[in-house]
Formats: structure tokens, sequence, C-alpha cells
């Protein structure tokens, strides 16, 4: 390869998010898709609706951190920024920003230990 030749930008960027955790994450697409989940069986306990719950987010997450590598990629390769901008992808600083209102947004129960 060429020194001045630059690498083909994937047909796919991808990024991974898990739980505070670490018992769950997700391998989504730069397009919300996501390609892998795992889940240790213990998230079993919290029921089907939470751990589905804590997929999309994770998901989510996934997608915006993909998005904006995928910006990168494309900057690097010569792409214009108001193209990136029609794109629809965010900067690093904006995907952080949105993680952080996510994070804040997240409103879902701080313990999962119900009284008995």
């Amino acid at each position: 390869m060429n020194s001045e030749q630059k690498p083909p930008i994937p047909a796919v960027t991808v990024a991974v998010s898990s739980n505070r955790s670490g018992t769950i994450s997700v391998r989504a697409t730069d397009q919300g898709m996501p390609v892998e989940i795992s889940f240790e069986r213990s998230e079993y306990r919290y029921g089907a609706k939470a751990l589905a719950a804590e997929i999309l987010r994770l998901t989510q997450r996934s997608a915006i951190v993909a998005k904006a590598r995928r910006r990168e990629l494309l900057a690097e390769s010569g792409m214009p920024t108001e193209l990136l901008d029609k794109l629809g992808l965010p900067t690093r600083q904006s995907a952080v920003d949105e993680l952080d209102r996510m994070d804040d947004e997240d409103t879902g129960p701080t313990s999962w230990m119900r009284p008995v």
C-alpha cells in the first residue's frame, strides 16, 4: 500500500456500550442496528421489560458513538464538514453532550432491591 493511500472507509461503523456494572453490552452500527448483544444470566432477575429497556438504551448509546466515529473517518478521507453535517453525523463533542443528556434523563431505578 502506497504511503499516500488511505485505508478504505468501512461500509458500517460499530461501537460497543455496556451498563455500569458491565453485565450487559451491546455492539451496534451507526444506523442503530444491534449486531451483538451479551448479558449475564443474573440480568433475568429484573424481568424482560427492564432487560429490553436497557438493551435499547445501550443500542442508542452505541449508535451515537458509532456515528461520531464515522464522521471522523469520513472527515479524515476529505469529506467537507458541510456534508458531514447534512448526513447528521455528530462531532465527538456533540456525541459526548448527547450521551451526557441521555444519562441525565435516565430515570430508571437506582436500586433493583424491592421491599420484602
